[in-house]
């Protein structure tokens, strides 16, 4: 259009030139001429004889100046000034000169000169078919909804080509298909075509649909061009999203941690984009118990375990899923999915106690019931299956009843509450689960006291030593006895037994009942008594009483009571007095008499010692201490005097000393007299000495007598028992020519001797003990239960 602008102002142009000229020199010629060429034509070719077409000599172009001026075209074409034909000047492509103009002229200004001539020729290109028809693009994509009504339309963009004319585009072919077909419009500019849907569109079955759409222009034969059309099928949401399984049923443990999958579900929806994009959500009519232990991702469509599951709760879970797309208007599609809990072993056995006697008699049969136990498990099948149990070691079982899982704790033995007053009983309850799980529960069985049991002496027999002259109606010692029965069972009471024989001793000693002590009602005295027993009867408080006795053995030990009795010389009229007569010529060691005393009393208290605290002669006589003999230290001189007096002390050892005193006089005589008068006196002497001799005898064997009863007591005691006494008697008699006795005897780890006037040298005083009494070295085995006599 902008070259047909520009031709039709070219020419005015030249036309208001031709004018003007015309009106300068006063005269003009002008004429026009037209020529048709076809396009493409070779470099040369004659257009026309524009001399012979004008009636002009050609013999004068060359003079007049024949040329072609200020046109257009002037590059395409030149003139021969000889001959006056117009040549193509190069190859002219119609499509270039004239584009779309049609037809396409090209206006040439021919001038002569002299006379001046202005022609015009115009030379029409001719359209030869050289290009095909052309779309704009290779491809076209268009986005129709799925929704799209059929008979819409959809103006596509016209092909064009360069030819004009019949050349032009003149129709239109689509592809084959099932949806579409071609309508095309006749306009100005050419023919435009129309895609008419005359199908719906289904997106899910089809995305897209791809269309050849051919233009042909009118050659002969005609040339075509072709675009591709592309059709993407825009989803619209009218599809629901649709589960991939008709049903879901999952088998869950109970003991599931939290945060397990336990599935994951699938809906697809076939739409796309936002309409095709599935959430998942628990559905509205899901209770809130539900949505504690459960949940669902949104968007993975996994079921996720949020809370502690519990066979024994709810075995069954129903959990309604919905599943929407993203469209605007969602469409939504439920679905059930079904969760059975599994047991698992996860509940231990419980033990309960539901009958209970915490307290139950020694004396109780094998089969006495003290419990009745019921254990329960939350578990099923074996993990509910329990199994009781205890310890081997107990005198106890159970006994399994008709009902389930009852049990009776039963005895299996005797029992003895002294030997175990309380059993702490373990229960094992297990169950048959893998693996399996147990529980325990102890209980406490206490075993109530029955009186089976007699007092018990803590020694038996007892001997106890008492100290004559104690003080009457004061505690002298105790005995004791315990019961290993409980409360009233045992209390003990005491009592001396008197079992109808005639026991002196029993008279006189008296027992506290409730604490065993016990007091003598007189004060003993040694000399006379030393020995003696009874039985001491020990009575629990029970219903039947039980009772036992046992012997207690007193010994009575000596005290410092008796002064020493001086047996020679012989008491008269309150005094010992003797008088002995000895030569002048006897040598010095010389015994000139013999004091002899007595000490009723034994041990240190009975031991006699002789002094002689005043004598006229230290020189001449001396004192045995022990013996009392009194011998010469020298012999007589004749300016000694012929008579002595010497005082003789003769004390014992006790704690505080007794003693008595004689006077021996001695008179030194010639020794003649001496025989004389030792024949007179020795006859006297031998009668006084045959008197002492008899009481001592007599005394002796009376002592003796009472000892021997007593060791062979002793004895009989020993052989006739297998426990160790406390204490033991030992017969150990020791004389040294002075009247003398000893007892001797043990206490705990020490052996002592109650000795006479003399004891023996290798003897010791036990430190803190009474002074007539000596320990003894222990050469027994202090292993073994013997004593060595």
């Amino acid at each position: 259009m902008e070259q047909r602008r520009r031709f039709h102002q070219l020419e005015l142009n030249v036309k208001l030139a031709f004018i003007a000229v015309s009106l300068f020199f006063g005269s003009a010629v002008w004429a026009q001429i037209r020529y048709s060429i076809s396009e493409e034509q070779k470099d040369g070719a004659a257009v026309g004889n524009i001399a012979k077409d004008l009636g002009i000599d050609h013999r004068t172009l060359k003079e007049r100046g024949f040329r072609i001026v200020s046109t257009s075209g002037e590059s395409m074409f030149s003139v021969n000034q000889n001959d006056g034909v117009l040549y193509v000047n190069g190859k002219i492509d119609r499509e270039e000169v004239c584009e779309r103009i049609s037809p396409c002229l090209i206006n040439l200004k021919i001038a002569l000169e002299n006379p001046l001539e202005i022609h015009y020729v115009a030379v029409e290109i001719l359209d030869v078919n050289d290009h095909s028809p052309q779309f704009p693009e290779n491809e076209k994509r268009l986005e129709i909804w799925e929704s799209a009504m059929p008979a819409a339309r959809y103006p596509l963009q016209a092909a064009r080509d360069r030819d004009s004319g019949i050349n032009s585009v003149q129709t239109y072919k689509l592809s084959n298909n099932e949806h579409f077909r071609l309508e095309i419009k006749d306009r100005e500019d050419g023919k435009i075509p129309i895609l008419i849907l005359h199908k719906p569109l289904d997106r899910e079955v089809t995305k897209s649909i791809k269309l050849l759409l051919t233009a042909l222009d009118g050659g002969r034969p005609p040339k075509s061009g072709s675009i591709d059309i592309l059709i993407d099928v825009l989803d619209i949401n009218d599809n629901v999203p649709v589960f991939t399984k008709e049903s879901y049923t999952i088998i869950l443990n109970e003991n599931a941690p939290v945060g397990t999958t336990i599935v994951q579900i699938n809906a697809t929806d076939s739409d796309e984009g936002q309409n095709g994009q599935v959430v998942y959500a628990l559905g509205n009519n899901v209770n809130d118990n539900l949505r504690q232990l459960f949940e669902v991702n949104s968007v993975t469509g996994e079921i996720i375990v949020t809370g502690l599951l519990d066979f024994e709760v709810k075995d069954v879970y129903e959990i309604d899923i919905q599943a929407s797309d993203k469209g605007i208007f969602p469409l939504v599609t439920d679905k059930s999915v079904v969760i059975k809990i599994v047991d698992v072993n996860d509940n231990s056995p419980e033990i309960e106690v539901t009958s209970f006697s915490n307290a139950i008699p020694e004396d109780s049969r094998p089969g006495t019931t003290v419990a009745l136990i019921s254990v329960t498990d939350l578990d099923s099948g074996l993990n509910g299956k329990i199994s009781c149990s205890l310890p081997d070691d107990l005198p106890f079982k159970l006994m399994p009843s008709s009902q389930d899982n009852i049990y009776s704790l039963v005895t299996s033995a005797l029992l003895d509450r002294e030997t175990k007053f309380q059993y702490d009983i373990t229960i094992v309850a297990k169950d048959a689960g893998q693996p399996s799980l147990s529980s325990v529960k102890t209980i406490t069985v206490l075993i109530s006291d029955v009186n089976d049991n007699s007092p018990e002496f803590s020694v038996s027999p007892y001997a106890f030593y008492v100290i004559e002259n104690n003080a009457p109606g004061k505690s002298l010692f105790s005995v004791s006895a315990s019961d290993k029965d409980t409360n009233e069972n045992s209390v003990v009471s005491y009592q001396i037994w008197r079992d109808g024989v005639e026991n002196a001793y029993t008279s006189f000693i008296n027992i506290n009942s409730e604490n065993g002590e016990i007091y003598a009602l007189k004060s003993f005295d040694f000399e006379t008594t030393k020995t003696f027993q009874f039985h001491v009867l020990a009575t629990d408080s029970g219903s039947p009483s039980l009772s036992s006795n046992v012997t207690v053995n007193v010994f009575i030990l000596d005290q410092n009571d008796n002064v020493p009795v001086i047996l020679y010389p012989v008491s008269a009229n309150g005094s010992a007095e003797g008088v002995e007569e000895i030569p002048r010529n006897v040598n010095a060691g010389h015994l000139v008499t013999k004091v002899r005393a007595y000490d009723a009393d034994i041990g240190y208290n009975g031991w006699l010692l002789f002094s002689l605290p005043e004598v006229s002669e230290h020189s001449l006589f001396s004192l045995d201490r022990y013996t009392g003999q009194i011998r010469t230290l020298r012999s007589f001189t004749e300016t000694d005097e012929a008579q002595h007096k010497l005082l003789i002390l003769v004390k014992d050892n006790g704690n505080v000393s007794l003693s008595a005193t004689a006077t021996v006089i001695v008179k030194v005589v010639e020794p003649k007299e001496a025989f004389a008068a030792s024949d007179v006196k020795n006859a006297v002497k031998d009668e006084e000495e045959n008197d002492v001799t008899f009481y001592l005898i007599i005394t002796l064997g009376s002592v003796s007598v009472l000892f021997v009863i007593s060791i062979i007591v002793l004895i009989v005691m020993q052989c006739s028992k297998s426990t160790d006494y406390s204490s033991k008697y030992l017969q150990d008699t020791n004389y040294d020519g002075t009247l003398c006795h000893s007892i001797q005897y043990r206490s705990g780890d020490k052996r002592y001797m109650l000795v006479g006037p003399r004891m023996s040298i290798g003897s010791t005083i036990a430190p803190g003990s009474n002074r007539n009494t000596l320990v003894i070295p222990d050469r027994r085995r202090r292993d073994s239960g013997e004593v060595r006599k």
